[in-house]
């Protein structure tokens, strides 16, 4: 039997224990920490990122150009030349797309103005006209996809709150997983603004996606829970916050090994979009995926679990069971 087996199988039974409610302090400062810099980075940014479909705007994208190959660089600076140069107010976003493209967004132009910026850029790429494409996103548009997205938001996290409290049948379950879930939306939002990234229909998907994940990992804990302190009677030698702990630390193992095969092919497909095919869209969603994967084990654990404990603690039974004299066992699963 491995070591790893051997702890995990440890955690499972009571002979181990890592004392997750008991330092809920600690978890809780580990998030904040984390979530002011994610907050006030994004603010010294000066906001987030929106990308053309939520903001409205002009594209282009020039295909096959030998400089995107050469050096992708000095390609995005020409690009952004081109445009401070040919429009006024014009506010260039520029990436590379794949080996051999470039992609050039701006504020809303003219016809004139778009049929001007071609041209520009077809000369200062040594491309045919034909291979700089254009394109119009209108403002009305991005305010429809901001208003559904925000929609979707809304109706996941109330569906939500009414299944885990038919699930549950305790509405403090339903608060601590909302937390959780705040967490991990405003922390991979955030970690958005910090980098700089863009926030488009694909990061959106992203983050919905993460919910649903943290969700599922916050069920999972909490059902070990609820089953762990419904076995506790009059003669139970564990306080409500053991029960708990044991119930976190009974399901700790998997939820790690989960994350981990999760994080592998979100991460591949982070690596491969960024830096290989230069693909926006697996970028932006494989970024939400990975993170929103990590910090939702850590907030399903650290954060739902000794905040329960927290929201439960002033009832009549859970204080009478913690002034209940114990002999601790290690089959008890007390917290150490």
């Amino acid at each position: 039997m491995s070591m790893l087996t051997r702890f995990g199988n440890g955690l499972y039974t009571g002979e181990r224990s890592i004392n997750v409610v008991g330092r809920s302090a600690l978890w809780y400062s580990i998030a904040a920490v984390f979530l002011l810099l994610a907050i006030g980075v994004t603010a010294l940014r000066g906001g987030f990122v929106f990308g053309i479909e939520f903001r409205g705007g002009s594209e282009f994208r020039v295909s096959a150009a030998a400089q995107v190959v050469e050096n992708p660089t000095a390609a995005t600076q020409l690009a952004t030349d081109v445009v401070n140069d040919t429009v006024v107010g014009g506010n260039p976003r520029v990436s590379t797309v794949g080996t051999d493209s470039v992609r050039v967004q701006t504020d809303q132009l003219t016809a004139e103005d778009t049929n001007l910026l071609r041209a520009e850029l077809a000369d200062a790429f040594d491309v045919p006209l034909e291979q700089v494409t254009s394109s119009f996103i209108g403002a009305t548009w991005g305010q429809d996809i901001t208003r559904q997205a925000i929609v979707a938001l809304i109706v996941f996290m109330v569906f939500v709150s009414i299944i885990m409290t038919l699930y549950f049948r305790t509405w403090k379950m339903v608060v601590a997983a909302g937390v959780a879930l705040v967490h991990d939306v405003v922390l991979t939002a955030g970690l958005y603004g910090a980098l700089g990234f863009e926030i488009t229909p694909a990061a959106v998907i992203g983050f919905l996606t993460i919910l649903s994940y943290s969700l599922y990992d916050t069920v999972v804990v909490f059902d070990k829970v609820r089953e762990n302190t419904s076995e506790d009677g009059v003669e139970s030698r564990r306080t409500f916050a053991e029960s708990v702990n044991l119930g976190v630390n009974q399901t700790i193992v998997r939820s790690i090994n989960t994350s981990v095969v999760a994080v592998l092919p979100t991460a591949a497909i982070l690596f491969i979009g960024s830096f290989l095919l230069g693909a926006g869209t697996l970028r932006d969603i494989a970024l939400a995926l990975t993170v929103g994967t990590i910090v939702g084990t850590y907030s399903s654990i650290f954060i739902a679990a000794p905040l329960y404990v927290q929201l439960r603690a002033n009832e009549p039974e859970v204080k009478k069971q913690g002034t209940r004299k114990k002999a601790p066992t290690p089959e008890s699963g007390a917290v150490r």
